[in-house]
């Protein structure tokens, strides 16, 4: 079993940013199953109108998807389909009905092409960086999801989130407890706060929920001028990062070994001794 993940700079045109992924989906190795993941914003990367325009409804009806009314999810499915791996696309803005909000959804796609499931970003990311950017609100663009998601698959498991969820353990913990055996954690984390946090958040994850984490970045300097951190990463139960792309478009792969989780378990089982819930 093996893991990726795709790290790029995208920036406002879905079909700039399709070539890209494109490109490193060509590369992929033969080995299955695989799993790839893709970063945040993998399909627009932009201001508030761009996502409103570009977003689409998740798992439209069949004569949505021949008038062609989203792409994006057409060409996903399509891309699971001929490389036979599970893909996740990382975020991209999906529609609310009835709303000027949008939401930023991770959406599933087996090796057959179908959508397994999806996840809407629990916590927006409103701070303020001291980067060249400055201030960020997601919350004027986009809803926060509600619950957290698991998706079966072959290397068991899958639990999603996106980029600022990382911040908040509670979620995978969650996550874990309902059966998770691998973190997805789709970003584009900012270069400043990246460096200072991103790989230690990374890695407690792995540790203290026994779990791979497979993490996909934005990593460079974007049409915007938004500068994210990159540093990709695959990284053990135990906290080894086992593969990293420091900057620019690449992706990291490495093996899966199930039996590293339910070897943890048996001899250390923090699940089990935690008391306080």
């Amino acid at each position: 079993m093996w893991l990726a993940a795709i790290q790029l700079v995208s920036g406002r045109h879905w079909q700039d940013n399709r070539k890209q992924i494109a490109a490193e989906l060509a590369a992929l190795p033969k080995e299955r199953p695989l799993l790839v993941l893709l970063p945040e914003n993998f399909a627009l990367f932009g201001e508030r109108q761009g996502y409103l325009d570009g977003a689409e409804a998740i798992g439209s009806d069949p004569s949505a998807a021949l008038s062609g009314a989203t792409p994006i999810q057409q060409q996903l499915a399509e891309w699971a389909r001929d490389y036979g791996i599970w893909l996740v696309a990382g975020a991209m803005p999906t529609t609310i009905a009835d709303s000027d909000h949008i939401h930023t959804s991770s959406l599933v796609f087996n090796p057959s092409g179908e959508l397994r499931g999806h996840y809407h970003k629990i916590h927006l990311f409103d701070v303020d960086v001291a980067d060249n950017h400055g201030r960020y609100r997601e919350s004027e663009t986009f809803s926060s999801g509600e619950e957290p998601v698991l998706v079966d698959s072959p290397f068991g498991p899958l639990g999603l989130s996106i980029c600022y969820d990382l911040r908040f353990p509670e979620l995978y913990r969650q996550l874990a407890r309902a059966g998770a055996r691998v973190l997805l954690v789709p970003a584009a984390f900012t270069a400043v706060t990246g460096e200072a946090h991103w790989e230690p958040l990374l890695r407690v994850r792995a540790i203290e929920n026994q779990c791979y984490v497979v993490a996909a970045n934005q990593g460079g300097t974007h049409e915007t001028g938004r500068q994210t951190w990159g540093h990709s990463m695959v990284i053990d139960p135990w906290g080894r990062v086992l593969a990293s792309k420091e900057s620019g478009r690449g992706t990291v792969l490495a093996k899966m070994e199930p039996g590293l989780i339910d070897e943890l378990k048996r001899t250390m089982p923090v699940l089990q001794h935690a008391r306080l819930l």
